[in-house]
Parts: structure tokens; C-alpha cells; sequence
């Protein structure tokens, strides 16, 4: 099986799951290094098979780099944001952002889908985010690629029923990793409480779970839930207003 953004965060608690089970790795992101410390761990730990490939999949054909792998599982997991406002950003980290969490992850799933059917079984799953179910202002790029994948991910779930492959959807919230670092969101405002912050851990479980039952859709953690259904309630643009409310309350928390 194939795992993005495998060297911290939920990626790595994915690989550390899937080889408790036995399951042979081929683990992806940035960071060389990183990744080959994981996987001897887990060789040693596990007596599973496990394969690194260092490749930035931010970077425009990256994912073809990945072409030759014949995986039984995908877990596009390789994602991060931004945050401030969208006339405000730096223009090459909005399109990495939409090259690495949309691009790479439909050329992952386009590369692997063939060996999939050709053998009747599989599973692909996403990692969106609880962001996929509305606008995001001060965020509106990852909010925007999360929704696509959400979307995608329906979809392709749809049009795979009875080739015996599964197709979920992960879709998490706030979650102890190094996303709000390298977003820059800080860790004040709504992300201070404690209540909100889930373990990637956690998240992983659940994730995995979800697919192993065939669960298009999988959001861990109650208070995620009531969130992302309360969408439903009112309009897009009283969701983007609550959304905005929230994001300034983390930019005023940054505020000297």
C-alpha cells in the first residue's frame, strides 16, 4: 500500500496502523530522512516490508515518479494550508497547495485505479478535512481543494460500486500535527481549547476503520460531526460569516 505525506502527523500514525497489520509500505513526502528513520522502525517493529520514496508532490508531475508502484492501497494523505487573506499570499504557495492536495491526488488515484479493477479488490482514502464543507475565508484555498477532494471522493465511490474496491473519505478537524505550523494559524483562538484538538492517532483509527467497513464518509469525533452537518442549517454565506468569525479570532490571538 501507498501512503502520502507519511513522514509526521496522520500520515505517520496511518503507516504505523497499517503495519501493525501486516501490510507491506510504500511510504511518501518530503523529507528523506524522516521517512527512513519511520520505516526501519517499522521493520523492525513489524516485520513488514517497507519502501521510501523521498518526492515533493507539491512539485507539477511529481506523482508520475510513482507510476511503477502497484499498490492495493492508496492513502492520499499529503495536504497543508495557508492562512490570511488571499490578495495578501504568496501566489507559488497557493498553487503548490492546490498541485499537492487536488493535482497529486487525482494523478495518484488515476495511476492506481487500473491495478485495482484489473484485480477486483482495492481501497483508495482521501484526506479532506471538516474545511470541505464550507467557504473559508482567510483560507479559501485549502477550503477550496478540501471540497474538491470531498467531492472527488463521492464520486469516484460512485462510479467504483461493485468492482470491489472501497473509496472513503477522511475528513478530520482540528488535529495535533504540524499542519498549523506550516500554515502559520498558530494555536490560539478556537485551536487553544483543548476539546477541539484531536490526536492524529485517533483520526487515523478512524479513518481506518471507515474504510475497512466501506464508509464513504468519515468524520471522527462528535463535535466534527455536529459541525460539518450544521452546514446543512443555514446558508453558504452564513457558513463563510461563521468560518470568518473564527479566523479572526486565530489572527487576533497572533496579534502582538
Amino acid at each position: 500500500m501507498l501512503i502520502t505525506g507519511a513522514s509526521g502527523g496522520i500520515g505517520e500514525e496511518f503507516a504505523k496502523l497499517f503495519a501493525s497489520k501486516g501490510c507491506g509500505l510504500v511510504l511518501v513526502a518530503r523529507s528523506g530522512d524522516k521517512l527512513e528513520a519511520l520505516a526501519r522502525s517499522l521493520r523492525e517493529q513489524h516485520k513488514v516490508k517497507v519502501e521510501t520514496q523521498a518526492v515533493d508532490l507539491a512539485v507539477a508531475g511529481a506523482a508520475t515518479r510513482l507510476a511503477a508502484v502497484d499498490a492495493d492501497v492508496l492513502v492520499n494523505n499529503a495536504g497543508f494550508g495557508t492562512f490570511g487573506p488571499f490578495a495578501e499570499s504568496d501566489l507559488e504557495a497557493e498553487l503548490g497547495q492546490i498541485q499537492l492536495n487536488v493535482t497529486a491526488l487525482t494523478q495518484l488515484t488515476r495511476l492506481m485505479l487500473p491495478g485495482m479493477i484489473k484485480r477486483g479488490r482495492g481501497g483508495i482514502l482521501n484526506v479532506a478535512s471538516t474545511a470541505a464543507f464550507q467557504p473559508g475565508p482567510m483560507m479559501a484555498v485549502y477550503y477550496a481543494t478540501k471540497a474538491y477532494v470531498l467531492s472527488f471522493s463521492e464520486a469516484l465511490g460512485n462510479e467504483l460500486q461493485g468492482t470491489g474496491i472501497k473509496v472513503s473519505c477522511l475528513c478530520p478537524g482540528p488535529t495535533r500535527t504540524g499542519f498549523n505550523e506550516r500554515a502559520r494559524l498558530g494555536n490560539g483562538g478556537l485551536l487553544s481549547k483543548k476539546s477541539v484538538m484531536m490526536e492524529a492517532s485517533e483520526v487515523a483509527r478512524r479513518g481506518y476503520q471507515g474504510l475497512v467497513k466501506g464508509k464513504r464518509l468519515v468524520i471522527p469525533g462528535l463535535l466534527n460531526k455536529m459541525l460539518a452537518h450544521s452546514t446543512r442549517l443555514g446558508t453558504r454565506g452564513m457558513s463563510a460569516g461563521v468560518v470568518r468569525h473564527i479566523m479572526d479570532g486565530i489572527r487576533a490571538s497572533k496579534s502582538p
